[in-house]
This record gives C-alpha cells, structure tokens and sequence, in this order.
C-alpha cells in the first residue's frame, strides 16, 4: 500500500502489472471516464465499492480509512485483494 500525501492523505493499491495488462484489454468496454473503471474490491472480510485509476502504466485501487483500519492494513506491506471488474 501506498500513501499520496495532498491536503488529507489518500491511501492505493497499486494492481501489478500483469493483472494491469490483463484489465487494459477491456477497460474501454468499462470505463466511465478519463480511463477509471467501476469495481467491487474485497480486502479480508471486507468488501467496498470504488474504482480503478490509471497511473503510469497500471492501475491503483484506492483504499478508504474505513477498510485501512477494520483490515488493519499498513503501508508498504502487500495486501491480497479480490477485484470484479464492472462493480
């Protein structure tokens, strides 16, 4: 996990670049602007709506603090994440 700093720091994901290739083969069919698709993110027991962003050849999911602390997620440690294209 990663942090964006700005005014109130954002936290993200970023998807692999294997699974990143695989999503850009569809992502016209499913995005709905400026390349960000609609999904439904599972994280341990707790799955959230959001979308993918596009960022510099991959994609980042990003990850409200309601989800960072109930999966007591931390930066820099890899996270498993279950992602449905289309959410």
């Amino acid at each position: 996990m990663i942090s964006w700093r700005g005014p109130a720091p954002f936290y993200f994901l970023p998807v692999p670049d294997t699974q990143s290739k695989k999503i850009k083969t569809v992502a016209n069919q499913l995005s709905y602007g400026w390349g960000v698709l609609p999904v439904i993110a599972k994280i341990g027991k707790t799955e959230f709506a959001t979308s993918l962003m596009p960022k510099d050849g991959v994609y980042l999911l990003p990850v409200r603090n309601q989800v960072r602390f109930a999966e007591k997620l931390e930066l820099g440690v890899e996270i498993s994440v279950r992602v449905s294209l289309g959410g």
